[in-house]
């Protein structure tokens, strides 16, 4: 049994992915330990207890610098004997995380990566502005920066004539980064993925 947790600080919409695959039971041998959250007022935690995830806060405001922060977000998780770290929806920086978790953090990135890798802000209204006819989402493993490292699987979704930043992003997130989400967890936990350099192998 893989022991996750998963780590948010909004309104917790790519934890619900997790949760309904979960539910449905999608994902094989796997067991969402914890959800840890940077504030306790957010959606995100709500969901976890609806679901009878124990959810616990690790207040950023609490330490004095991101470095910190994330030994203690860290600590948590080594405490829980957690194996998989979800990403879902995570707004601070990961810090000693991913060096402790190495190829055991998995995320999503609301475009097809490496586009818009650089860019700061709403992603999708820069997609919008530059003319882009086809964007997608990203699931990834975590690098050591916390940045999109391997890449596991990618989805395109077209943009519409009459789309809006809001439209967009919604539907990114709907038709994107919610099944990638769930099925790059579901090919972790079924040991389909196998790294070779910085490619992601797929097994069948």
């Amino acid at each position: 049994m893989i022991r996750a947790a998963a780590l948010v600080s909004g309104d917790g919409a790519r934890l619900q992915a997790i949760l309904d695959s979960m539910y449905f039971k999608e994902i094989p041998d796997f067991e969402l330990v914890a959800v840890i959250s940077t504030a306790r007022d957010v959606y995100a935690m709500k969901r976890a207890l609806n679901a009878g995830v124990p959810a616990y806060v690790v207040d950023p405001e609490l330490f004095p610098n991101t470095t910190s922060h994330s030994m203690a977000v860290a600590n948590k998780l080594k405490d829980m004997d957690i194996e998989l770290v979800i990403l879902a929806g995570y707004d601070m920086p990961l810090g000693v995380i991913p060096y402790q978790f190495k190829n055991r953090i998995i995320g999503t990135f609301p475009a097809l990566y490496p586009a818009f890798e650089d860019e700061e802000g709403d992603i999708q209204r820069q997609v919008l502005e530059r003319g882009v006819k086809l964007t997608g989402a990203t699931a990834y493993f975590a690098d050591g920066d916390g940045r999109v490292g391997s890449i596991i699987l990618q989805r395109a979704v077209e943009v519409l004539p009459d789309d809006t930043p809001d439209t967009l992003s919604r539907r990114v997130l709907e038709e994107g980064e919610w099944r990638l989400l769930s099925q790059a967890v579901i090919l972790y936990c079924s040991h389909k993925l196998k790294i070779h350099g910085n490619r992601v192998i797929i097994e069948k």
